[in-house]
């Protein structure tokens, strides 16, 4: 049972500026291509930075100084990088990346706790691979039925718990898995509806199964 990776459901084909691009060629590839962020990288390709439509709307918003030294540092951060003329001078950095071979729902956790939309994807190397997005990440969900119900009921309740499948009912309906029979403990029963419920694809889970209730 192979899990879906970056790799799998990424962008190969990625929009991005080398450091040195100046801010109309930014604004030019932003609005040209339709996007709202783009990786940033060096002379060997790697990615060294994010630059999104907050950091270029800097431009005609600069935060004020504020009065005395209250968070001194990260104002004048902000207005250097609205004074800012270059891909480097603008950029969020370090950018958050991830590699080709992690699973998808890694790529789901980090653009989750990270509140960002997309991921740059890079290699060993952090040279640019492709880019990954939130859409992508949702891809995984269109897994056919018929593939999710082999899973369950060959690698999970076979496989994975050494049970017979011949004892259980599996249904699989856009995505939502259905699963009556009877396990003789508790502590396999919630281990298998587990194991299912995180099965790729599964959209939701419907416990039909009998067993030994809690001492």
């Amino acid at each position: 049972m192979r899990a879906t990776t970056v790799r799998d459901v990424m962008t190969p084909s990625v929009v991005a500026v080398r450091e040195e691009a100046d801010f109309k060629e930014m604004v030019h590839v932003m609005r040209n291509h339709r996007i709202s962020a783009f990786p940033v990288i060096d002379a060997g390709n790697r990615v060294i930075g994010v630059v999104s439509e907050a950091d270029l709307l800097l431009k005609e918003a600069a935060p004020e100084l504020p009065q005395g030294t209250v968070r001194l540092t990260w104002r004048q951060k902000e207005r250097s990088k609205a004074a800012g003329v270059t891909a480097a001078e603008v950029m969020t950095a370090p950018a958050v990346t991830i590699g080709e071979d992690a699973p998808v729902a890694e790529a789901a956790r980090l653009m989750k706790s990270r509140k960002v939309k997309r991921l740059p994807v890079v290699d060993d190397s952090r040279r640019l691979r492709g880019i990954i997005s939130r859409a992508d990440v949702l891809s995984v969900y269109e897994r056919p039925d018929v593939e999710i119900w082999d899973d369950v009921l060959k690698e999970i309740i076979a496989g994975e718990f050494g049970l017979d499948p011949e004892m259980f009912v599996v249904t699989v309906q856009s995505g939502v898995v259905t699963v009556t029979g009877s396990v003789d403990r508790r502590d396999d029963a919630l281990g298998l509806l587990g194991a299912i419920r995180h099965l790729e694809g599964v959209v939701g889970l419907r416990d039909r199964l009998s067993y030994p209730s809690a001492a």
